[in-house]
């Protein structure tokens, strides 16, 4: 399985505290175990800057960097090797396990954190911490900064300057290394597989939840611990829910199937969405609306590259869709009137993409100054233009009621233009109706 290796971790340490102002500290924690009911947790999945930092997989942990520190910039608080909760719970790397295979400089057992931590941001001018992201820490940060301000009178120097953590960190996982880029196309091929299996066990009878199956044995398969996100398998009138994830309803002969799911590798997201029939054959309706979220896909795609801004995708994608829905009367108008009064919204609601990375929606500004973000190599966002027709819409003719079509495929931002990650599903009615007939 393909992962980040530990001197990308080391990097990016490095890459921050260069950004840190002389004299300070960062603090961030790990994520908290989530309890799903009574003493059942939900599957551990590690906070993604702490992650993006660390690679430490564990509960209750604390990431200190202090650029300058003579006995070493990273300090990793962590829980002790317990045999006892290790017989119940898993084995725990330990403070020696944190600095041997997590490259922490010093280790400390989380328990003395109380102890330690106040002495390591005394004397510090600033703190960097995710302020307002986990309301318990902050209270613990207060409380140690109140030690050192009780100490005041005896010399004791607290900080005098506290600055969120995300502007930084945030603006560094915007842009995606070789070695992300690696574990993402793993991710994307896993995905890949997963809805062409989906696609080739679709038939009338079965309900949505069989072909999440089938995308769920596919992740496991290829290794993956976890869906990046909930899988949304949404058949006839429920692909015009944008966010559906009952997944419960019965797949019917002339019915579309829309599927966006895509599983995650070392906290990697991979984010796909295609839509077929159920049938294996598009209707002439279905298929008019298919081929115009498509044509407005590949709009998109010339219009992601080096010095092009953030929004202009999502033009491209409007344009297509609004001229596409006058052509088959389901708007009427002036294409440039419509667009300039958003009535395309009635069909297409959501934006063209957002940024994708560690978290599904990955952090990062759009906009900078108040203007669209420009596009730079390394960047990693989803396409995924749609049209939505309610099935209660009765501005339009009965047959196309009902039909909900998105089409979405993860990019990386090249020199050249753009590359697709998730290349390898089909996507046009020739290919998907061939695949489709095979398997039948």
């Amino acid at each position: 399985m393909i992962h980040i290796p530990k001197a990308e971790y080391t990097r990016r340490r490095k890459a921050l505290m260069a950004q840190m102002e002389p004299n300070s500290i960062a603090i961030l924690p790990a994520a908290a175990v989530a309890i799903r009911n009574r003493d059942v947790e939900h599957v551990y999945r590690q906070d993604s800057d702490f992650q993006y930092l660390s690679g430490f997989p564990e509960p209750e942990a604390v990431i200190v960097l202090m650029p300058g520190r003579q006995h070493g910039e990273y300090v990793l608080f962590c829980r002790e090797r317990n045999v006892e909760r290790e017989l119940w719970d898993g084995l725990r790397a330990g403070t020696e396990g944190a600095i041997r295979d997590f490259g922490a400089d010093d280790a400390f057992p989380i328990t003395d954190i109380d102890d330690i931590l106040p002495g390591l941001i005394e004397g510090r001018d600033r703190v960097y911490s995710a302020m307002g992201s986990n309301a318990e820490f902050d209270r613990h940060l207060m409380e140690w900064i109140n030690v050192i301000r009780s100490k005041a009178h005896l010399g004791a120097q607290p900080p005098n300057e506290f600055v969120a953590l995300d502007h930084l960190l945030h603006d560094m996982r915007l842009y995606k290394s070789a070695a992300e880029l690696k574990v993402m196309r793993e991710a994307a091929r896993i995905s890949c597989a997963a809805h062409v299996k989906a696609m080739q066990a679709s038939r009338a009878g079965l309900h949505e939840f069989s072909l999440e199956a089938e995308l769920d044995y596919e992740f496991r398969k290829g290794g993956a611990k976890m869906p990046a996100y909930g899988s949304i398998v949404a058949a006839g009138r429920n692909s015009c829910i944008l966010h559906y994830q009952q997944n419960d309803a019965l797949l019917k002969d002339g019915d579309l199937v829309l599927i966006d799911a895509g599983c995650e590798i070392d906290c990697y997201a991979s984010d796909i969405t295609r839509t077929w029939p159920v049938n294996g054959k598009f209707s002439p309706e279905q298929r008019a609306i298919y081929e115009i979220v498509l044509a407005s896909q590949e709009a998109a795609f010339a219009e992601i590259a080096p010095d092009k801004h953030w929004n202009q995708a999502h033009e491209a994608t409007v344009q297509v869709i609004t001229a596409g829905l006058v052509k088959l009367g389901l708007l009427q108008g002036d294409v440039d009137e419509l667009i300039a009064g958003e009535a395309y919204k009635a069909f297409y609601m959501h934006r063209a993409g957002h940024w994708l990375g560690m978290d599904v929606h990955d952090v990062g500004e759009y906009k900078v100054g108040g203007e669209w973000r420009v596009l730079e190599v390394g960047m990693a966002l989803t396409v995924e233009p749609g049209i939505y027709i309610s099935p209660d819409n009765q501005n339009v003719a009965k047959k196309w009621r009902g039909i909900g079509v998105r089409i979405e495929d993860d990019v990386v931002v090249t020199k050249q233009g753009c590359e697709i990650l998730t290349g390898g599903v089909p996507k046009t009615v020739a290919d998907i109706e061939a695949l489709m007939a095979a398997a039948r």
